[in-house]
Order: C-alpha cells, then structure tokens, then sequence
C-alpha cells in the first residue's frame, strides 16, 4: 500500500520531505489527539498534517483577499510563534500562534488549537493591520492524501439550508470533478469507513464553503473558503458582505481523521455545540411529539377543525406522548381565527390555547417572522405594530430585493421588522402558545448591500442580530421548532430543527426525508431534536404508513399530520401507529439513528441503528415498488457475528433469532423496526 501512496503522490511527499530534510531548524512539530502531528515550516509559512506515519494533508497554507489583494501565508518572511496553555469549552490544549509579518503587508496570525484526547485540530487566521476589508478568507488550503487505491472516496455534500427540496449527496469523488459543500464536508471510504472531516465551527459572522476537487492524476485539492456563496446552495445573488477593521478574523475551522466517518461527523457536531453554545433556554422536558396543521388541513383551518382535532388526540390518541405531553401546533393560515390584522383581536387563538390545555395538551402556533408574504401589493403598506412602510424593511440585494418561496425577505435589523416582532409574539404569550414553529429563517441570512444597522455588513451578523431579537421576545416561553433554516448556524437558537423540506406521505417523501437523516443524522447532537416533519398517512398502503411513521422515529421525533378533524383511513392507521407504546418509547432520548451506509448519492441508506441502554434497534426501509431482501451483515451494524441474538418485530410484537447475514424480506414501499437484545 505504501507503494502505491508515493507512486501517486510523489512529487508533493518528496518535496515536503526535501524542505523538512534542508530545514529541520524552521521546523515546529505540533501533536494533536493519539497519533495526530503538524509540521509548520517558519520559512514557508506552510504545515503538513500526518495520522502517525500517515500523511492526511501537504502543503497547507492559509490565504485572504484584503483590500482586493490576495495575501498568502507563504509569501511572509519573517515568522515566529508562541505556545499557550488554554482551556475552555472544548477542555485542556494548547494554542499555537504563527505570527507573519512582511513589510508593506498586514501581520497575519494563523493559529492552531489543540486539546487533550481529541483528534482533530482547529485552525483559525487574523489580518492585522489598519482600516482592513476582507469578504474571503481561507484558513485552511492544501493536498488532501488518500491512499485507497481500490476505494474511490466519497465526498459528502450538505446543504446550507433545507429549502427548494434541496438534498444531501454522498457521491463518489472522481477525476476533474469537484464538490462544493456548505460549512462541512467529510471524505470517506463507505466500506472500511475511515474518514476526514473538515468543518466551520462558527458561523455568527462568515458563510463558510468547504471544496474538495480531484485533478485528473487523482490529487485531492482542500480549500476552505470563509465568505462562500453560490446562489443554488446559500440563496444569495450577490457576493459574501465585508469584514472591516482593524483586525478581521476568521471562523476557527475543524479538521480530523477518524476511523469512522460518522464519529467524525458527530464529533464535529459536538464541537459546533460548544463553539457556539446555545442561547435559547435549555430544554429540560420530554421529546416532543405532536401535531400540526400544515400536513394536511393547510389553509382549512377553523376554530371548530383545530378543537376537533384537539380531541381526537385527547380520546382516541391517549398512548401518543412522551412524558405525558403532546403539541397541538397551528400552522401557517392561523391568522383565520383573526379579527383586524396581526395588531387586532386574537380571542379565537385563546380560545383554541385554552381548550388544549384543557384537554391536557400543548398549543402551538407558527410564524415567519423574517419575510413578507403580502409585497405584490406594494410597499406603502404599513407593518403590523410600527409606523415604518415594508418597502423600508425589504432587505436591499443590488438593485432588487431577495423574492425566495414566494415571500420576500425582510432586513432583521430594521425596527420595522422588530417591532412587528415584538408585537406578534407579545400577542401570541398572551395566548398562551407553549411552542412556536419559526419558518423561513433563511431569508433572515441573505447578504445585502446594506442592512439599518450600520455595524451589520454580513447576511450571518444579520441572522444573529434578528434571531436575538426574536429570543428576547420570546422570552424562554416557548419550545421553539425551526422549520426552513440555515442547518447550522440555527444551533444556538432553536430547541427543535426540521432536517429537511417539507414531506408528505409517499414513500418518496420518507426517501426524501431519510436522505437528510442519512447524511445529517449528526445534527442530533448540535440540536436538542431534529425532526422529519409532519407524518402524514392518509390513504396511502400499510407500507408506505408504516414507512413514513418509522422515518420520524429515526430522525428522533415525530410530528404527525392527518386531518383528524374528520374521519377517513388515516384516523385507523393513526390509532393503530401512534399508539405504540413500545416504538415511542424510542424516542425518549430524542436522539438520531446512525445510518448503516453512506454512499448512497440522493437517496437513502436503507437501514439504520440506534444503541441505548442495553438495546440496539434496526430499522429497515425499502424504497422500491418491489419487495427486496436485506442480508443483516453483523459487522456493518455493530453485533458479534458468531452470536444469536433475540430480535422483537415491534410492529407486529413478535420475537424471533437473529444470526449473522440473515435475510430479511419486505414488501415494496415498507417498513420495519426490531429491538435486539445485546447480551451481558
């Protein structure tokens, strides 16, 4: 194998070699985790990172457009560094700071962070200098190593957002072919499972794009890039707003070598969590479960449909709870149970609020309160709760505004938009709502030419700045439920995500939907819960009902979604589903199943698993309008492949054996969840 590594990558091993070889004085060896190493060279301004002997990337070096010129670290002379203890979220380490200087340039930092028992590092670089103005900064650059020859790796795209239906795609990395992913990327083998990830870890100030691309000879190229945009994945159609000042930084970045990709990427969503910590109240009750409206009444609501509903959770869905609490969630069209506009009579609402919790239940309400649905009837209007006119609050993009899912976005910074704010939510305490599903919160991130407030001049600081505002109003009242939203900078502000667009109840929209938990799945640990939408049943086969319950399951909630105002096929299949004491109990850690495979491009890995307490549930989907059999390979999900293990069908609460490389067979557009019992 070590043959076939320096055949392919030669030129570039060699060279590093030859400059650590001629210049073992410049050379400053940084350990990180077990087995991990940097090699900064102070003459080049350049590090190599190694896995024991192993090399995982060459020639790295940081770079940044100041002033409208690129400076690279290479081009700085005269380096010199310091070695500090530090501690904080992350634990023990140590901080390396390389300090460049050059005459007639800005100082730049690149600094290192490094903490006991991790096996990654965080890089982050600073220009220092006067009156600076950068909108690109490149923390990390260089030739990524791979040394599978049999194995093409896969190169794993996220999205920014989870609007347009927009999905993950774990695809194959293959000559003259590149992969533009937002804020996190990972590059893996889905057969021995061994992976880098390299990730953003803040995200208050930069949109951050990770790009890997493969060069005809095969040599894998790294760039990430703090001010990416690109129209089809960020929604921005001008380039990234500038950073000014004296001293501008970049976000630290994450890069680490594990020997399995998906602990790599849940260690990563572990490390955002404690880059940038929540500011919403912690979340101290049970999962929520639950109801909206948007799954299948939409614009139909009434006072009378909404109670309806209400008792039919109450009487026929007594068992659908975790810690004896369910929401009943109004979505968009609720403002039919108004009188006189967002500012005027709410008495329905309360109404409504007060007969949930009267029936022993949770009332939820939902609002987009970043965008505006009304703006082909023009701008003079006059925002709810303020004297300011819309065209005033219109975030500015060139010479337009930003027009996106058939609303338009709203500057967050503007009073106009906040006082609305503050004017509905008040409103809506009064009701007395226990949770709130925030919609669109991407229009709040768009960059602008100019926002109100002057010392905003990224769409990141914008979206902090209007999700602030929005929590201070909210005033921990509320379980706050994202739904279309920025996938990982909402971390800090929300106690639930959606993770991914809207889904129905075809099997199609349970594939949808499990291409996000298959590829996103680590979310579970940047959010209290992430959660598949609304489950949706109505006339649909057994199958597909079944289907679509179990991806909820797996996504780690479960939102249901059926007209219960009324009856039809859904209110049986409802009963007969929801009421199963024994797959809700699942959910009661609120956590993710960890999919089995990854490489599947847009679709979904069709088994996934989950560890807790003694316990391992398998759960198994087949997409395909024919039925198909699944070989249980024991290795691939975790059991002793010369043990027989007791496996309980919960759906039909029957309990067979299980043995290594059975087949289990499904129906076309089916389901099915076991719970195995691991041996002491």
């Amino acid at each position: 194998m070590i043959f076939k590594f320096l055949f392919r990558h030669k030129s570039l091993l060699i060279l590093s070699i030859l400059i650590f070889l001629i210049n073992p004085a410049f050379a400053t060896v940084i350990n990180y985790g077990k087995a991990g190493k940097i090699d900064y060279n102070l003459q080049t301004g350049t590090f190599n990172v190694y896995n024991g002997s192993k090399s995982l990337l060459l020639n790295g070096f940081s770079h940044a457009n100041i002033n409208q010129k690129i400076l690279s670290s290479k081009e700085y002379k005269q380096i010199s560094y310091t070695k500090s203890s530090i501690k904080d979220g992350f634990g023990k380490g140590f901080k390396y700071s390389f300090h460049l200087k050059q005459k007639g340039l800005p100082d730049m930092l690149q600094i290192f962070y490094t903490y006991s028992n991790a096996d990654y590092f965080l890089i982050e670089i600073t220009l220092k200098g006067d009156d600076l103005s950068s909108n690109h900064m490149v923390p990390l650059s260089g030739s990524l190593m791979d040394d599978d020859t049999l194995d093409t790796p896969t190169s794993l795209f996220v999205p920014f957002d989870n609007d347009t239906f927009i999905s993950y795609n774990a695809s194959p990395l293959k000559s003259n072919t590149s992969n533009q992913s937002a804020e996190v990327t990972a590059l893996y083998h889905d057969l021995s499972r061994k992976g880098i990830v390299i990730g953003s870890v803040e995200h208050q100030n930069w949109k951050t794009g990770i790009i890997t691309a493969m060069d005809k000879d095969k040599n894998i190229s790294l760039q990430a890039i703090s001010g990416f945009t690109d129209e089809k994945i960020t929604r921005d159609k001008i380039e990234h707003g500038y950073l000014k000042g004296n001293a501008i930084s970049s976000p630290k970045v994450f890069f680490g070598v594990f020997a399995d990709w998906r602990e790599g990427m849940e260690t990563y969503a572990k490390a955002n969590r404690i880059a940038e910590p929540p500011i919403v109240f912690k979340w101290k009750a049970a999962t929520p479960v639950g109801w909206n409206s948007w799954g299948a009444m939409q614009e139909k609501i009434t006072l009378e449909k909404a109670n309806q509903v209400t008792d039919f959770f109450a009487d026929s869905l007594k068992a659908f709870r975790i810690g004896d609490v369910a929401y009943i969630d109004l979505d968009s069209y609720w403002d039919n149970l108004l009188k006189g506009g967002l500012h005027g009579d709410y008495s329905k609402l309360k109404a409504f609020a007060d007969h949930a919790k009267a029936k022993g239940l949770k009332p939820g309400i939902y609002w987009a309160p970043f965008v505006d649905w009304g703006f082909a009837a023009g701008g003079k209007r006059v925002a709810d709760g303020s004297f300011y006119t819309f065209e005033g609050m219109w975030t500015k993009v060139g010479d337009a505004y930003q027009d996106l899912d058939g609303a338009r976005a709203l500057d967050p910074t503007h009073p106009g938009t906040q006082q609305r704010i503050k004017t509905v939510i008040n409103k809506f305490k009064e009701c007395g709502f226990e949770m709130i599903k925030i919609d669109f919160l991407g229009h709040a991130a768009i960059e602008s030419d100019r926002f109100y407030d002057p010392k905003i001049t990224t769409g990141m600081q914008a979206y902090k700045a209007g999700m602030e505002f929005l929590l201070k109003q909210l005033d921990g009242k509320m379980l706050v439920y994202a739904a279309i939203s920025p996938s990982l900078a909402s971390g800090r502000y929300v106690h639930v995500r959606r993770i991914a667009c809207d889904a129905f109840k075809s099997i199609k929209d349970t594939e949808y939907t499990l291409n996000s938990v298959s590829n996103g799945w680590w979310q579970t640990y940047l959010y209290d819960y992430i959660d598949a939408d609304h489950v949706v049943f109505g006339d649909q086969s057994e199958g597909e009902n079944t289907a679509r319950f179990l991806s909820a399951i797996v996504t780690g909630t479960c939102i249901t979604g059926d007209d219960f105002s009324r009856k039809g096929k859904w209110t049986n299949t409802a009963q007969r589903l929801l009421n199963n004491s024994e797959i809700l109990d699942v959910l009661k850690n609120g956590k993710a199943f960890v999919p089995v495979e990854g490489n599947s491009g847009k679709s979904a890995s069709q088994l996934f698993i989950k560890d807790t307490s003694g316990v391992k549930y398998l759960a198994i989907f087949n997409y395909e309008n024919e039925a198909k059999g699944y070989k249980i390979d024991f290795s691939r999900i975790g059991l002793n492949a010369t043990e027989v293990y007791l496996s309980e069908n919960l759906l039909i609460k029957e309990t067979n054996q299980l043995k290594n490389n059975q087949v289990i067979n499904l129906k076309a557009k089916d389901a099915v969840i076991f719970k195995i019992k691991l041996k002491p």
